[in-house]
């Protein structure tokens, strides 16, 4: 009888974590979307301000030393009330540098711009919708996102200096697959309880949503001029 007791507490005990544990999932999931949206709505209007004020781009190099710079502290400070103010810091400096290339679109043709925003929500909102429903374990693709944005980052910066826009294409193309898993990825990881830091959910989401769109420009800007 008491082994019988013994077992029906412990039954008590692990499902009582199991409910502590979802209250938790379920509280980072709707902290990051919250931040998420804040901070999407920050960088929209920094772009905005910069289209209005027709800023020049940054150029690569501040670009790319601004976002990992900015980068490195908020996930530093993830776990600190400064790590808010880099989040909005980055997502601000990243508005801004969107501002003349979204700009160069426009004048090409607005309906690009329109376009890719339009798909990249029906992705992100889709791809997210998926993975909380079916709540499938996407954890397996860590490793392939890692050295595919990698293989895709070198990549880019070759085509780049090397002036090449078949493989300036291509790399479009792989962003937009590759964030796209970005999002399966970090959003299943929330839900499992892979990711444990709204702070640390959100920079990830963001940057998806954030390639995701400028890689849809690119192939949209590319088919108008073609």
């Amino acid at each position: 009888m008491k082994d019988v007791n013994t077992l029906h507490t412990a039954e008590q005990s692990t499902d009582a974590l199991t409910i502590s544990e979802q209250i938790a999932q379920h509280k980072i999931l709707r902290n990051t979307y919250t931040l998420l949206a804040m901070t999407l709505l920050f960088s929209a209007i920094m772009a905005s301000f910069s289209m209005v004020m027709n800023l020049p781009h940054p150029g690569m190099l501040i670009t790319i030393v601004g976002y990992f710079g900015l980068l490195f502290l908020t996930h530093k400070y993830k776990n600190h009330p400064l790590g808010l103010v880099f989040v909005f810091a980055l997502t601000g400096f990243m508005g801004i540098t969107l501002g003349p290339i979204l700009n160069n679109y426009w004048s090409m043709a607005p309906q690009i711009v329109m376009k890719a925003l339009g798909l990249t929500a029906i992705v992100f909102f889709g791809l997210s919708a998926y993975a909380i429903k079916t709540k499938k374990n996407f954890s397996f693709l860590g490793s392939f996102l890692f050295i595919g944005i990698l293989v895709a980052f070198v990549c880019g910066l070759a085509a780049i200096f090397l002036e090449i826009p078949a493989l300036s294409l291509a790399v479009s193309a792989m962003f937009v697959l590759l964030m796209s898993g970005l999002i399966l990825y970090q959003t299943s990881e929330i839900i499992h309880g892979g990711e444990t830091n709204y702070i640390s959910a959100t920079v990830t989401l963001y940057v998806s949503i954030y390639n995701l769109f400028t890689s849809l420009l690119h192939m949209f800007g590319f088919a108008q001029s073609e």
